[in-house]
């Protein structure tokens, strides 16, 4: 089952690069995996799925530890409290949800240096909803300016989680709107624009996104199963 949807969903995926004129393979799929049990994972990453997003520390920790034979690479895409900065500098390889210089600086010392740079993401709050984290998108180049000299990380690009839009051009709007600040960061080289959910990853693919974040087309409903403790 979770192997069908893999491929379907990589299908769109697929096809929406070539409906909006990206270059073919230009977008990634990050299966988000929270709260779904390690055999899922497993299920998707045997089908050829490699890269994981888990918004609870222990809980992706506990996974880490049952799957340490697969060659996962870890993406934390949750809320960051600074208790929980030093385990996510050593067990993940990826960090998308970065929403503050400070954050910036506790993981940066917090890496253990025998592991490569944390790759990071800035997490803007593009709606600018007060009920969510991120950098005001006005913020942006400072921030970016203040992260992008630490040691032990690489400022990858942007994510983002805009307020939701059943309309199709709606949805396209915010993104529009982030990815003509990022175009005046051209000569930082990001790579990485982290946006697009279940409900909106084709509006994300038609205005930039590298990376689509979905969960439930994959692994479907969340259910009461796994180690769903927000930690």
């Amino acid at each position: 089952m979770i192997a069908n949807r893999l491929k379907e969903i990589q299908d769109q995926i697929r096809h929406a690069e070539q409906a909006y004129a990206r270059k073919a393979g230009a977008v990634s799929l990050l299966a988000v995996s929270k709260t779904k049990p390690a055999q899922d994972i497993a299920a998707a990453y045997q089908a050829g799925q490699r890269h994981f997003g888990e918004n609870y520390v222990q809980e992706a920790i506990n996974k880490q530890q049952l799957l340490g034979a697969f060659d996962i690479s870890w993406h934390f895409i949750g809320p960051i409290q600074s208790n929980k900065t030093k385990l996510i500098a050593r067990h993940f390889a990826w960090v998308h949800s970065v929403d503050s210089v400070k954050i910036a600086h506790r993981l940066s010392g917090q890496r253990p240096h025998h592991l490569p740079p944390l790759n990071i993401c800035l997490q803007v709050n593009i709606s600018g909803e007060e009920s969510k984290s991120g950098i005001a998108l006005y913020e942006l180049p400072d921030i970016y300016s203040q992260i992008s000299t630490l040691p032990n990380l690489i400022v990858r690009g942007v994510m983002a989680v805009p307020a939701p839009e059943e309309d199709f051009a709606k949805q396209r709007v915010p993104y529009k709107t982030l990815m003509q600040v990022v175009a005046g960061l051209d000569e930082a080289g990001l790579d990485t624009f982290s946006f697009g959910m279940s409900g909106d990853w084709v509006a994300a693919i038609a205005e930039g996104s590298t990376m689509v974040r979905i969960g439930t087309a994959l692994f479907g409903a969340r259910g009461r199963h796994g180690n769903k403790a927000n930690v």
